[in-house]
């Protein structure tokens, strides 16, 4: 089975890949911009996320070969990749995988160590909307708020809500599968691997997912790696800065 895109603009291919619970759509705006600056964008679902294919699978092997095979289905080479998250995590994986398919890499606010479950309140609270009771945004929204307090993560999370038929709402991601698999997220990229192409990391400077620690963890598999700050920015920096963010990839690429 096939990832599911959004593919913008023509010229070099420019994979990106949204982070846990998210979806291509998160992307759109920056994508759009980057296509105008000469590349064919590629906005992908991960499996069990968006309108990707559901899967009982869910680790950053599978989801590495998952964009292969993507890849290979598009005739795509010579990439462009940017991952963020949990994203970022499959794209480290993929270009140790796959060197040869990656001309750049890019990896935003995720390092290559193990990160402990932390996702619990908000898939808890997911799995609490009683989707027969629930009949509006708004009221996804108040059900959603006793778990998680951030009306921004609130609103990142309820782009997954869709009509599944008239007047019944559902989620796109896998809640169940996703939920069995959390701890595959924070997995570390196995010790062995490395990639020695252009890479560059970005992390916000309000967020604490890479650290002063993770430094010499990323030089360990990324020995040509970079490392920036974007300022003003938690760990959904592109959201949270965009226009620096936008700045730093297209630096970088061009």
């Amino acid at each position: 089975m096939l990832l599911h895109s959004n593919i913008l603009g023509e010229g070099k291919p420019f994979v990106i890949l949204h982070g846990f619970l998210g979806m291509s759509d998160n992307w759109k705006t920056l994508g759009t911009q980057f296509s105008e600056q000469g590349f064919q964008v590629h906005l992908v679902d991960q499996r069990n996320h968006g309108r990707s294919f559901w899967s009982e699978e869910f680790n950053y092997e599978i989801l590495a070969e998952d964009l292969k095979n993507y890849c290979e289905a598009h005739d795509l080479s010579d990439i462009v990749l940017l991952g963020h998250s949990m994203g970022g995590k499959t794209a480290m994986m993929f270009a140790t995988e796959y060197p040869e398919l990656v001309s750049k890499l890019m990896v935003a606010d995720i390092s290559p160590r193990f990160y402990p479950v932390h996702h619990d309140a908000i898939l808890n609270g997911l799995s609490a909307l009683d989707f027969n009771e629930i009949k509006s945004r708004g009221a996804a929204d108040k059900a959603l708020s006793n778990y998680v307090s951030d009306f921004g993560t609130r609103q990142f999370l309820l782009k997954n809500l869709y009509w599944i038929e008239k007047g019944k709402f559902a989620l796109r991601i896998n809640l169940n599968v996703l939920k069995d698999e959390v701890a595959e997220v924070g997995e570390a990229l196995p010790s062995y691997a490395t990639y020695n192409g252009d890479t560059l990391f970005l992390r916000g400077d309000r967020s604490e997912y890479i650290g002063v620690g993770d430094e010499s963890i990323i030089k360990n598999h990324f020995p040509k790696a970079i490392i920036e700050t974007i300022s003003n920015a938690g760990h959904w920096l592109h959201a949270e800065n965009p226009e620096e963010f936008f700045e730093a990839v297209i630096d970088f690429v061009k």
